[in-house]
């Protein structure tokens, strides 16, 4: 019984930076416990990657290039995955997890650094929020939304500015938006990542070096972690796939936090 509530067959999932990193780890766990996912992101290659990884495994999915700081694009997208789904117009799944990283100190952080950030990190998680809930609304079968938090709203760092304050929106959204569609059958949840080896943040290291930032980076978590280790996409990925699932069937307003055990929040 308790792995039936992971079987995702029949339901359809959309997935906002599908691409690479947590993104498509996500769309691949999605795709191999059943779900047909709509693989979303502005790096076509890339995305189209994510596609054939799925069909490779026996899974069903469908690409959509865009970018989710655009409204009208992600709306119509959303909609037309709706739409694809056996014609019922029925949304199960959002998995908003498409984001940027920037660091800069405080005192040097430019009104255009903070704009980015925000419109890809906030406004595309939110726009994401608002068509799926519209669409699950309508449908009246209710369904799952799950957001991109981060560990940097629990510890802060030099630097982590404009990343943490948009993370933090992501949090304040999830948890209002879980008291406004509750009585839809609709669940809203954050999953909060410490760090973890994507390119994303491989790229956010300042290291000219990859080995050695891996190994800088290692020998951090070794020590701050009780686990020991960095994370891996599939962490997080196994986050989003129980927060998506009837396994979290009475959890909505919460932030999960894969992180190794780097911050222990009450």
């Amino acid at each position: 019984m308790a792995v039936k509530a992971y079987d995702l067959t029949g339901r359809t999932a959309f997935v906002t930076g599908a691409a690479s990193g947590i993104g498509r780890a996500s769309a691949l766990l999605l795709a191999e416990a059943g779900a047909t996912v709509h693989c979303a992101d502005r790096d076509a290659r890339k995305l189209h990657e994510t596609a054939t990884l799925i069909k490779a495994s026996g899974g069903e999915a469908h690409t959509h290039e865009l970018n989710v700081a655009d409204k009208e694009q992600l709306d119509r997208a959303v909609t037309q995955a709706a739409s694809a789904a056996t014609g019922t117009g029925r949304l199960d799944i959002m998995a908003a997890i498409a984001g940027v990283m920037h660091s800069s100190p405080v005192l040097e952080t430019r009104e255009a650094d903070l704009d980015h950030v925000l419109d890809i990190n906030f406004k595309g998680v939110l726009y994401a929020c608002q068509s799926a809930a519209r669409v699950m609304i309508e449908a009246g079968t209710g369904g799952s939304i799950v957001t991109m938090a981060s560990g940097a709203v629990d510890t802060g760092g030099p630097g982590l500015l404009c990343y943490g304050a948009s993370k933090a929106a992501v949090v304040q959204l999830t948890k209002t938006l879980a008291t406004e569609v509750g009585p839809h059958g609709i669940r809203v949840n954050a999953v909060a990542p410490g760090w973890i080896r994507t390119p994303m943040t491989e790229r956010h290291d300042t290291r000219a070096q990859a080995h050695t930032a891996k190994a800088h980076t290692d020998a951090i978590m070794k020590r701050m972690s009780p686990l020991g280790r960095v994370g891996e996409p599939d962490d997080i990925a196994h986050a989003v796939l129980h927060l998506a699932s009837d396994a979290s069937s009475f959890t909505t307003g919460q932030i999960l936090r894969p992180n190794g055990g780097v911050a222990m929040p009450w």
